[in-house]
């Protein structure tokens, strides 16, 4: 055990190598939640996608800093991690839950017109819209384009005629 207490440290006062012994241990801690949590969590990125990337960072540095106990963060991260995975097999199992917790795309732009009360809506601007263009149809002729999304994720997208 003293050898434990040695590499790992206790409390506050830790030197470089037991903040070292406890971020390697973090690392693969936050692996094993990742596979947990699933594809989802890190490719997605939708805002409970960022709540949980958030939190997590948030609570294991306390761990890797010694601001917090290490057994209690890696089970509060456990916690986390099958929450959102609860949550995300409720998006995945009904339309309506998947509404209500990430909401619904947001039409923009449509047979030539930006439509402005949907962009106060999404907080955009017609520039945000032609980066959004540019980026997903690789044009920057509004001719071109029928529709123009404001993803749930928060991504604006644009579909060619």
């Amino acid at each position: 055990m003293e050898y434990l207490l040695k590499i790992f440290g206790e409390g506050k006062n830790l030197n470089a190598l037991q903040m070292s012994s406890r971020g390697i241990v973090i690392f693969f801690v936050a692996l094993i939640l990742i596979r947990v949590s699933g594809r989802r969590s890190f490719g997605v990125r939708s805002p409970l996608d960022n709540i949980i990337t958030i939190s997590l960072g948030a609570i294991m540095s306390r761990a890797v800093v010694g601001a917090s106990d290490f057994v209690p963060v890696i089970v509060c991260c456990f916690v986390i991690v099958l929450m959102h995975r609860s949550v995300g097999w409720l998006i995945a199992s009904g339309k309506a839950v998947g509404r209500f917790i990430e909401g619904e795309k947001i039409l923009l732009f449509e047979k030539g017109d930006f439509l402005k009360q949907n962009m106060k809506r999404a907080l955009v601007c017609e520039e945000d819209i032609m980066q959004g263009v540019r980026k997903s149809a690789l044009t920057a002729d509004m001719a071109q384009i029928d529709k123009v999304y404001m993803e749930r994720n928060g991504d604006i997208s644009a579909l060619r005629k």
